[in-house]
């Protein structure tokens, strides 16, 4: 990858130990005490951040960095001023939301941000029309812009409750896990399964690798309904739920059976610690689709949207385990990151903080259940986050030292 996609990705790394960092604050101050700082206020900055500066920010620059494997590096001055207004609109949210929660410039800022998506979306979409060769990569890249778009509409319902002061539960809800859903289960999915299927396809069968994505995208609007199950929704909708969680697993039995096939290709071509990070990306993958399979379940939905740790614990093995962790080890594996020893000792304290996390999480959510209180669960919880804080932060420092060394040698 190009120097330009390595400079762009410090940047979304950088972002992401900001996610981190806040991370950190957010649970010291719910194991002891920050009374100058509003928990509410700093989440949503928290989570807003997480979305548009670290994932979405990192999604850009790979996705235009396909795009200038296709049509040459000069694609790049096309997208800039957009990948600078993503940044641009993802500071604003970092600082306005803490400071005042949802309010003008909050607001203004976050519309801003689904702008920018918007004409991303319009943009990608006509320069992956230009493309000579037509490929199941291109309708995962569209379906992914699409998504991310569409999910916009959960985030101006939920603005529209607050303006006019009419905010039923159920109905923020929806708007809510709307957004949710269409980001992680949209936008994020698909760009990164393009990401994937971007390095299968020279090697794998085309009628396979198109199947697996009607699967996904079929499947993608009545999966939503698995977020909403709580609601008195059709029994023909609940059906297309059941059949939505089977199909989901299916195409992604059929995705590790083409990833198996391409094994000894794959393994040669990466560096271990990359191999390893798409392995937990995968694993999380499986349970969370296990989980999605099993919440189809009248009984099992309610006692897991019931409980907020379960929610907590759910989103982080998502957005954690399998979307950041994706990321990172295809970065890795590509070379738009630089390994070293310093850069290997991160990502495996990184990963370990991740599954801490998550085992606190799962415990704590199980625990929930019975209404068992777990001693010390907030001060563990803590630990996991500082741990995930000192990979990112030997992460970092590994890359500007590469840097600085690099300078001093021209």
């Amino acid at each position: 990858m190009s120097l330009y996609v390595r400079r762009w990705i410090k940047i979304a790394l950088f972002n992401l130990f900001i996610v981190a960092s806040i991370g950190v604050v957010l649970r010291y101050k719910i194991a002891f005490s920050l009374p100058f700082i509003d928990q509410k206020h700093l989440l949503h900055g928290h989570s807003h951040f997480a979305f548009a500066g670290w994932i979405s920010q990192a999604i850009m620059i790979l996705l235009v960095a396909y795009l200038a494997t296709q049509r040459g590096e000069t694609i790049y001055k096309r997208y800039r001023w957009l990948l600078y207004a993503n940044l641009f609109t993802a500071y604003g949210m970092l600082i306005t939301f803490p400071v005042e929660g949802y309010g003008l410039y909050s607001i203004i800022f976050s519309t801003l941000s689904i702008f920018v998506t918007y004409f991303f979306a319009v943009y990608y979409w006509r320069d992956l029309n230009k493309l000579k060769i037509k490929s199941t990569v291109l309708y995962w890249f569209k379906a992914a812009v699409f998504f991310n778009a569409l999910s916009s509409l959960g985030a101006f319902a939920l603005a529209a409750m607050m303006v006019a002061k009419i905010v039923h539960q159920n109905w923020y809800l929806a708007a809510e896990y709307f957004y949710l859903h269409f980001q992680y289960n949209g936008w994020f999915f698909f760009a990164c399964m393009g990401l994937l299927t971007a390095k299968l396809s020279a090697h794998a069968d085309l009628f396979i690798l198109k199947r697996i994505f009607l699967l996904f995208v079929t499947a993608v609007v009545p999966a939503y309904f698995l977020s909403a199950l709580w609601m008195n929704i059709p029994t023909w909708v609940y059906v297309l739920v059941i059949v939505a969680a089977f199909a989901q697993v299916i195409a992604w039995v059929y995705t590790l059976g083409v990833i198996k096939n391409q094994l000894p290709v794959l393994k040669s071509s990466m560096p271990p610690i990359a191999k390893w990070l798409l392995i937990f990306s995968a694993t999380a993958l499986t349970i969370k689709l296990l989980l999605q399979l099993g919440s189809t379940i009248p009984s099992l939905s309610n006692l897991a949207f019931g409980f907020r740790p379960i929610v907590i614990g759910y989103l982080h093995l998502v957005l954690l385990g399998m979307i950041t962790l994706f990321l990172l080890g295809y970065m890795l594996a590509y070379n738009v990151i630089t390994i070293n020893k310093k850069t290997i000792t991160g990502a495996i304290i990184f990963t370990s903080g991740i599954i801490i996390n998550e085992i606190f999480l799962m415990t704590q959510g199980v625990a929930a259940l019975t209404y068992t209180n777990i001693p010390f669960i907030n001060e563990a919880l803590l630990a996991a986050a500082l741990i995930m804080f000192t990979g990112l932060l030997l992460l970092l420092v590994s890359q500007n030292k590469k840097r600085k060394s690099d300078l001093n040698h021209k």
